[in-house]
């Protein structure tokens, strides 16, 4: 759709809502009458220039499209003069009875290295990597489909425990993340939004000798990204969560200087967040109470978003994590198995973001007939439509509000 097209639709959607606000009966029953009536393609274009308010669960590595990462993996002017390699072959190179090599990602077909990671590889190892510039046509599309979900037979385990563990150094260049938060801006405005609250760390980020940033050096690239004029054209407000990983042997140490930083860093982090599967026991939410309390003492308290609910199992996890002083959670899936915290939450300042296709895409829903989102907005549980991790699924905001209308 043209873009003049589109901000003159969403000008006369605008003044259609807003004149349509002094009489309830009168909206429900046209929204109703059009949704009925408009073809598919008719209701996702009425959906993508509708405005939208703001994404407010968004992993900002897992948000970026294929095709961006391979321009910028190999676009050595954009990524600060990176050189990529990718692994194409497995030579066996390693000693399969070590426990080292079978714990590691060594079988992981198309994890990605730097230069100074490659160089410091045996020449057997070597042979076992393509430089992602020198890749013929057909293998740059495996490559691509291998950081998303673009196959039946994939989902929950591919998405934990292979894309991020390929993306590996790719993750790690702060020119690119920079590059990419801005490319989600201008995509999400394009779509009526105006606000992104997306996660990402500034710890164990890469120059390009292999020697690491420190934090407050990364939090300065984004600092600088989002005051450039193209950034501030796009009209979208970015406010940061700092993520921690729960499951990890230190993650309560992990918090504490998380915590401390995003305090020093409120311009920039606006909360923080507990991400990494629920399905892995360590990472359970009352493991953190005792240290979240000991920090408020004596700091502040910071908004925190967390993820809970993520399972297709009964837990309690989304009231631990409420305990924990949780503002919104994360998912929430579960929660309708829970009834006694529905009752808590109802009509309450706790927000569920809501992600339709993930749940999907990972198999906590079998069919998007089974998600509970109608039944927490019905019952009176805020709630929000949010993206996750859209670009490993090739969605974006339009098409969860698209879904939840059908």
């Amino acid at each position: 759709m043209p873009i003049r097209f589109i901000r003159l639709y969403r000008l006369a959607l605008m003044c259609m809502l807003s004149i349509s606000l002094h009489s309830h009966a009168m909206k429900t029953d046209w929204f109703e009458a059009f949704k009925h009536t408009a073809t598919d393609e008719q209701l996702y274009q009425f959906l993508y220039a509708m405005p939208k308010g703001g994404d407010l669960h968004n992993h900002l590595t897992g948000s970026n499209f294929v095709d961006w990462w391979f321009e910028l993996a190999t676009n050595e002017q954009l990524n600060g003069g990176y050189r990529y390699y990718t692994r194409t072959r497995i030579n066996n190179c390693v000693d399969y009875a070590t426990t080292t090599a079978v714990n590691s990602a060594y079988f992981l077909m198309f994890r990605n290295i730097q230069q100074s990671t490659y160089s410091a590889l045996s020449r057997c190892e070597q042979s076992e990597y393509t430089a992602l510039s020198e890749l013929p046509a057909h293998t740059v599309q495996a490559w691509k489909n291998s950081l998303r979900l673009d196959s039946v037979n994939e989902g929950r385990n591919e998405f934990f425990y292979s894309h991020w563990q390929r993306l590996n150094d790719l993750g790690a260049n702060p020119y690119i993340n920079a590059e990419m938060l801005y490319r989600n801006m201008k995509a999400f405005a394009a779509e009526g939004l105006v606000y992104l609250e997306t996660m990402e760390g500034t710890r164990f980020y890469k120059r390009k000798d292999g020697s690491l940033y420190s934090a407050d050096e990364v939090a300065d690239f984004y600092r600088t990204r989002l005051q450039q004029p193209d950034a501030l054209a796009t009209g979208v407000t970015v406010g940061m969560q700092y993520y921690l990983l729960r499951f990890i042997d230190n993650a309560e140490q992990d918090l504490e200087w998380i915590y401390r930083f995003v305090d020093k860093n409120r311009d920039l982090f606006v909360g923080l967040n507990m991400v990494g599967s629920e399905d892995i026991d360590t990472g359970y939410p009352l493991r953190f109470l005792d240290t979240l309390r000991t920090l408020r003492r004596e700091i502040p308290t910071l908004p925190m978003s967390i993820h809970a609910g993520e399972q297709d199992k009964p837990s309690r996890n989304v009231r631990d994590t409420l305990l924990l002083g949780a503002n919104r959670i994360g998912h929430g899936i579960n929660l309708i198995s829970d009834p006694d915290t529905m009752l808590l939450m109802r009509n309450s300042n706790h927000l569920i973001e809501i992600n339709l296709i993930s749940n999907f895409m990972l198999g906590y829903v079998d069919s998007y007939q089974q998600h509970p989102f109608p039944e927490y907005l019905r019952f009176g549980i805020p709630v929000t439509l949010t993206t996750d991790d859209r670009g490993m699924w090739d969605s974006n905001m339009t098409d969860e509000y698209f879904v939840a209308v059908k």
